[in-house]
C-alpha cells in the first residue's frame, strides 16, 4: 500500500508543510487545526476498528465526518460555533489533499460540501462601570500575587487585549513614560501576528512598573506563582475566580459570564459610551473589519436608552407643534 493512500502522511504534510511552511498561519490557528484532527482520527479509528497507522485517506469519508460533528455536539457538549470551527479545519485539510492528489478529488469534494450549521447570535457580554471597578479592586494588593492580579486585570481593561495577547506580552513591548505627564503605550501582537499599539493610562503604567522592576526585557510581563509565564488558561481562571468573589458584593455579576473576553467587550463598550470613534475602537481592539466592532453599538443598552429618550422628546415636541398648529387654524377660521 502506497503512502499516497494512507491517512498519516497526509496529516503530517498538512500540519507541517502546508500550515507552517506554505501558509505561515499563526500558532493558535495551527493548534486549532491540529486539535481538530487529533479528535477526528481516533473517532474514525474507533468506528472502523482499525489501527490509526493503517487508516486510509478515504476512511475519513463524509459519513464519518458528519457523525464526528454530531458527536461533538451531543457527546462532548460543544456549541454550534465550535462545531463549525472544527468543520472549517476539516474543509482546509480536504482542500489540501484534493489539490495535491487528483485521485482524491471526489473524496475532497464530498467533505467540502458538508455545510456549516447556522448558529444563533448571542448578545455580547460586558460589565457596567461599577461592576468593572469592583472586579479591579478585588485582588489583595498588600500581597505580591494580588498586585500582579490587579495589574493584569487593569491591563486587560485598559488595552482590551485578548487573554493570549496578554500572556505573550514581553517587557520589551512596554513603552512606559517616566512621568504621568507623558504618554505610555504597549505593542500587542494580535491574531495573525499583526501588531497594534495601544495607549496606557498613567495608573496602568504605574502598576506595570512595579511588577517588572529589575527584570530582563526579554521576560514575559505576567508570571505565575512559580515565576513562569502565565498562560491564557491561567488568566481565564484568575478572572473567573475574582468574578465569583465580587459576585458576593455585587449580585449583578453573578448573572453574567465573566471572562477575559468579556473584559475586552467591556473596554469597547465603555470607549463607545465615552464618545470614541468606532474606527478608533476597531484599531484599538485589532479588528480587521469594522463590522466586528459595530456589534458593540448594537449591544449597548445604555446608548439605546438614550436614543429612545431622544425619540420620546421628539415625539412630545411633534405633538406640541400639532396642537399649536390646530389652535392657529381655529383662530384664522374665526376671523
Amino acid at each position: 500500500m502506497s503512502n499516497a493512500m494512507l491517512l498519516g502522511p497526509w496529516i503530517r504534510r498538512f500540519l507541517l508543510e502546508h500550515l507552517v511552511g506554505e501558509r505561515n498561519l499563526s500558532r493558535n490557528t495551527q493548534r486549532s487545526y491540529r486539535d481538530t484532527l487529533a479528535l477526528l482520527i481516533p473517532f474514525v479509528s474507533g468506528k472502523l476498528h482499525k489501527r490509526i497507522d493503517r487508516l486510509l485517506i478515504t476512511d475519513a469519508g463524509s459519513e464519518h465526518v458528519r457523525a464526528f460533528l454530531a458527536d461533538l455536539e451531543e457527546t462532548r457538549g460543544c456549541s454550534v460555533t465550535t462545531r463549525n470551527q472544527r468543520l472549517a479545519a476539516i474543509h482546509a485539510w480536504a482542500g489540501f489533499v484534493g489539490l495535491h492528489s487528483p485521485e482524491h478529488i471526489v473524496w475532497s469534494g464530498e467533505l467540502r460540501c458538508i455545510p456549516f450549521k447556522k448558529a444563533s447570535t448571542q448578545p455580547v457580554p460586558y460589565l457596567e462601570k461599577k461592576e468593572m471597578d469592583a472586579l479591579l479592586n478585588a485582588p489583595d494588593q498588600s500581597r505580591a500575587q494580588g498586585c500582579r492580579d490587579h495589574a493584569l486585570l487593569l491591563f486587560l481593561y485598559n488595552s482590551g487585549a485578548r487573554a493570549d495577547e496578554a500572556a505573550q506580552l514581553l517587557i520589551s513591548d512596554l513603552d512606559l513614560a517616566p512621568s504621568a505627564r507623558d504618554y505610555s503605550s504597549v505593542r500587542i501582537r494580535g491574531k495573525g501576528n499583526k501588531l497594534r499599539y495601544c495607549p496606557l493610562w498613567p495608573q496602568t503604567a504605574q502598576v506595570l512598573k512595579s511588577i517588572i522592576a529589575s527584570r530582563p526585557v526579554t521576560e514575559r510581563v505576567f508570571l505565575n506563582r512559580r515565576k513562569q509565564p502565565i498562560t491564557r488558561f491561567g488568566i481565564h481562571g484568575m478572572v473567573v475566580r475574582y468574578a465569583a468573589l465580587v459576585a458576593k458584593c455585587v449580585p449583578s455579576i453573578a448573572t453574567k459570564r465573566v471572562s477575559p473576553h468579556s473584559i475586552r467587550h467591556t473596554t469597547a463598550t465603555h470607549l463607545l459610551r465615552a464618545g470614541v470613534d468606532i474606527n478608533t475602537i476597531r484599531a484599538w481592539l485589532g479588528h480587521v473589519s469594522l463590522d466586528t466592532t459595530n456589534i458593540y453599538a448594537e449591544t449597548d443598552l445604555d446608548m439605546k436608552a438614550k436614543a429612545l429618550a431622544c425619540c420620546e422628546v421628539n415625539e412630545t415636541a411633534r405633538k406640541k407643534r400639532w396642537r399649536d398648529d390646530a389652535g392657529l387654524m381655529a383662530f384664522l377660521k374665526s376671523l
